[in-house]
């Protein structure tokens, strides 16, 4: 335990646990963004896919406990860092010589204010329908398209999926590099593999409410949950 906290409190431990918790972060949106191209199949597998995972509760909710955990360590993590490299240099540098760097790197903190934020409205809007117009459980292509109707909703979800891209491509370089899986390059903008995935999952994010305020989903009456669904689910809650 002893071992666990002084691991914990040394700025490489911080960085290893961002590290790590970024990859978890990664691999989830990839995840969650193949789910959401669902839409453009149409209402039925939509609601297919939200009857799976309605039926893996168990699984479900072990994700969810463990996203939430590498969601709250990476932000304190990150909130920590900084205010170490605070402390450590209260003052600026008064004359201070160019260095490489991207806007990624420079709106990381930021960003990652935002996307907190994005994730808390993103749960009382489209998985606990709090703050949805029209929500409509196991019914998930009329919840995303009626939610993202709204041009200010849909500008919002744009934004944040922008500081994603963004985040994705700082920070999944600076995972390679946290975990010594990348040595220092002569080019430390080449980042390649960073790139891509923040131009997929970012882009991929993003059509979803621009296809909406598009008109590319159409209308479809309300799917209500069935008797034998309410009985299955109840069940395996229990």
């Amino acid at each position: 335990m002893y071992a666990l906290s002084r691991f914990w409190q040394s700025t490489i431990g911080k960085k290893i646990v961002m590290a790590v918790t970024g990859i978890i972060g990664i691999l989830f949106v990839i995840g969650h963004m193949s789910g959401n191209f669902l839409m453009f199949k149409g209402q039925g597998a939509m609601h297919d896919y939200a009857l799976l995972l309605r039926t893996s509760m168990p699984l479900l909710w072990a994700i969810r406990l463990g996203l939430l955990a590498a969601v709250v360590l990476h932000a304190v993590a990150a909130y920590q860092l900084t205010m170490m490299s605070k402390a450590a240099r209260p003052q600026d540098y008064a004359v201070r010589s160019p260095q490489v760097t991207t806007l990624a790197a420079k709106t990381i903190r930021w960003g990652g204010v935002l996307l907190l934020a994005f994730i808390v409205f993103h749960i009382l809007h489209m998985t606990v329908g709090a703050v949805h117009p029209q929500f409509t459980h196991l019914d998930p292509y009329n919840n995303v398209r009626i939610g993202l109707a709204n041009p200010a909703v849909a500008a919002f979800y744009v934004l944040a999926m922008a500081a994603l891209g963004l985040h994705l491509y700082h920070g999944g370089w600076a995972v390679v590099r946290t975990l010594g899986v990348a040595r220092p390059s002569a080019q430390p903008l080449k980042r390649t593999l960073s790139l891509i995935i923040a131009i997929v999952v970012a882009g991929g994010f993003i059509a979803i409410p621009v296809a909406t305020m598009a008109g590319l989903f159409p209308e479809a009456p309300a799917l209500q949950e069935s008797a034998a669904e309410s009985t299955t689910a109840a069940a395996e809650t229990h």
